[in-house]
């Protein structure tokens, strides 16, 4: 296949790719890498297959593409709020809010992302390098140094019991992405129906910070 000249043959290369990127991450979110199939992605985005591989060569680098998509979604707003110079209330509000409020939107992205990392770990240090334009090595040391000087200011002054910057950042993001990985456990368990769930996250959203930082005090 030969790529149309000019403008307008540009653009519909465009067009296309991204009709086949978005097709993919539909059919990656449901099934995970493993379990996708590219004829299923082809039927998702209403092309051939040989489309898939004349823009992309395999599965495995349009299942990189999907994975970088999706990691880019979750990962550098919650970089830079952990590495901002906001009060540590700031930032804790900040975390849930873009947590909570965009995964009602794609609820089922933590599990995706979680499965992927597991069985293609090697996807996440591009994916941190590729956000920070710098080594992956070292990069939580550099992120966290900051948040631990808020901590260790609050544990010397006696408002906050010991924690780590690790330990700290671990608890507040499972605590806003599990809902959302156990999804359908808790909708099982629970008897939800969809509106169920997002009156949950809703009550959620709005506690969640003080629950949080509560259990900080000494």
């Amino acid at each position: 296949m030969v790529k149309a000249n000019g403008p307008t043959g540009r653009a519909a290369d465009r067009d296309t790719e991204q009709r086949i990127i978005e097709a993919a991450h539909a059919v990656f979110i449901r099934r995970g890498t493993a379990g996708a199939r590219t004829q299923d992605i082809a039927e998702e985005a209403g092309v051939n297959k040989a489309l898939i591989h004349y823009y992309f060569r395999s599965k495995e680098r349009l299942a990189e593409v999907v994975f970088q998509r999706a990691g880019l979604r979750l990962l550098p707003p919650l970089f830079a709020i952990l590495g901002s110079d906001a009060e540590l209330e700031e930032k804790v509000e900040r975390a849930i809010e873009h947590y909570l409020t965009g995964l009602l939107e794609a609820p089922y992205l933590p599990g995706y992302l979680l499965s992927e990392m597991n069985h293609h770990p090697e996807r996440l240090p591009r994916l941190v390098e590729g956000v920070t334009g710098a080594p992956a090595a070292g990069f939580a040391n550099r992120v966290l140094a900051g948040l631990a000087a808020q901590i260790h200011e609050r544990v010397e002054s006696g408002a906050m019991r010991p924690i780590t910057a690790e330990q700290f950042v671990m608890n507040l993001v499972s605590l806003c992405l599990f809902p959302f990985a156990a999804r359908p456990l808790f909708t099982l368990a629970f008897d939800w129906s969809g509106d169920d769930f997002h009156a949950c996250i809703a009550e959620r959203r709005r506690d969640l910070s003080g629950f949080f930082m509560a259990g900080l005090r000494p």
